[in-house]
């Protein structure tokens, strides 16, 4: 039998914000364990909330960016749930009115986006466990699919197009290293043809958009092998192990009503106010997709080199501030993709000087070697290239009468040469242009010497 999988996932994503969802506290990774804490998000009795209007704007504008439809009017209720991880014993997120509803992915639908605080987290060492509650209350966004997904492949293209969107909206980093990304998925199997979905099974610890791939693909298969032998699929929670490339159960899956949902007294409901939202919509940046059309049919890059680009919007508007002046914005792409992009967190370099040295190579003031030494000294120090060139002396000469006078210098020392290549050994000019190159102490053009000895010497 032909079996189908059915796939919808739930990404939760930390929005980037200086404050937590309900408190003052600091949104810092990296801090001493428990250092970033106050009684609101340590969860003490008799303190009161205080909603962070940033983060509702960031979820709104996901929201637009993603087609989703704006609730004007959504609450907030109390998840109920007793575990280490959750100080309150309760989660303040959204259940029946979140603030957006629809939108897509690609071709994949979206059920909602709701807004939410995070959990803390937990330690696990050989003998003990901890908790580091710094996380717990950073605002989070959940992000619901359809069960619109057919395979693994289809989540990786969901969540890199979704991680795309959400940076270059500068709604969040989306470092799944951080936990800024988290995503978990249902995944189901059922023949082919059939309408009704088979027994979910959710996945979590899936801490790459790659092992979220490969989690599924191993998932499907379990299902699909349990399925013919005649077993069944019980609906659980299962966690993925990458060492061991396989699912382990963690607990029988919740339902709705195990979290007890109620509307959360401390916190009055938000309204969207037609200002806010046409405030919120002149900050819609534009989407990765369009941006990779409009940087090939505007600077005339190949589609690689703009996906290339596009994928880190920080380096995408680089490029765009670089070739904004340039003519040849192919050569601006070739120096940030082959030299820049490996390290560029350590960038010095202005997309203005990156241009000028760009120019400087065109122009034949200097050569390409040249342009390699100029750049790492850039890179080193930040100077302009114009700068670098005159320092070194690395001006190239492109003067024809002085590489001409060069190369008449070189023939007259070099009869055996001249000899071979009038012989038809093409490949003694080579030998000859060397001896220019070196009388000019490398400074000489030597695309232009190359062509004023086969002048010279009568060309082949």
């Amino acid at each position: 039998m032909n079996y189908e999988t059915v796939i919808g996932l739930e990404v939760h994503v930390q929005i980037k914000t200086r404050t937590k969802m309900f408190c003052g506290c600091a949104t810092e990774f990296g801090a001493e364990p428990n250092t970033r804490v106050c009684p609101v998000c340590l969860g003490y009795p008799g303190v009161l909330p205080v909603m962070n209007e940033e983060a509702v704007r960031k979820t709104i504008l996901a929201g637009l960016m993603l087609g989703c439809t704006i609730n004007r009017f959504s609450k907030w209720d109390r998840k109920n749930y007793f575990y280490p991880d959750m100080p309150k014993n309760y989660q303040i997120s959204q259940y029946d009115l979140p603030l957006c509803t629809g939108g897509a992915v690609g071709q994949f639908r979206l059920t909602r986006i709701h807004l939410e605080e995070d959990v803390a987290k937990s330690f696990h060492f050989e003998r003990t466990s901890g908790v580091d509650f710094n996380r717990a209350g950073t605002p989070l966004m959940e992000i619901v699919s359809e069960p619109d997904l057919r395979s693994p492949e289809d989540a990786f293209q969901y969540l890199t197009t979704l991680k795309e969107i959400l940076i270059a909206g500068d709604i969040s980093d989306c470092d799944m290293e951080k936990g800024q990304l988290r995503c978990d998925a249902n995944v189901s199997v059922r023949p082919v043809g059939q309408t009704q979905l088979g027994e979910k099974v959710e996945l979590k610890n899936m801490n790459t958009i790659s092992g979220v791939r490969r989690a599924l693909g191993y998932e499907e298969q379990r299902q699909i092998a349990a399925l013919e032998r005649g077993g069944k699929i019980t609906q659980e929670t299962r966690r993925w192990d990458e060492l061991a490339g396989k699912t382990f159960v963690m607990r029988t899956k919740e339902y709705a009503h195990d979290y007890r949902y109620f509307s959360e007294p401390d916190l009055m409901p938000v309204i969207v106010s037609d200002a806010f939202l046409a405030e919120i919509q002149r900050g819609i940046k534009e989407l990765p997709e369009a941006r990779r059309r409009r940087l090939v049919e505007q600077y005339g890059l190949p589609e690689y080199d703009a996906g290339v680009l596009v994928a880190d919007t920080a380096v995408a508007d680089y490029f765009e501030q670089a070739a904004a002046g340039s003519k040849n914005p192919k050569a601006i792409s070739n120096w940030i993709m082959t030299e820049l992009l490996p390290k560029f967190a350590e960038n010095k370099i202005s997309p203005a000087h990156l241009a000028e040295l760009v120019a400087a190579i065109e122009a034949g003031r200097i050569s390409g070697k040249q342009g390699k030494e100029v750049f790492a000294e850039m890179f080193a120090t930040g100077q302009s290239p114009s700068a670098i060139i005159k320092a070194r002396g690395l001006a190239q000469v492109s003067d024809a009468a002085v590489v001409e006078a060069l190369c008449v210098q070189a023939i007259k020392a070099n009869p055996k040469s001249v000899a071979d290549y009038q012989a038809g050994n093409t490949a003694a000019i080579n030998f000859l242009k060397g001896q220019v190159m070196k009388l000019s102490q490398g400074k000489a053009n030597p695309q232009l010497a190359g062509e004023i000895l086969a002048r010279l010497l009568g060309g082949h």
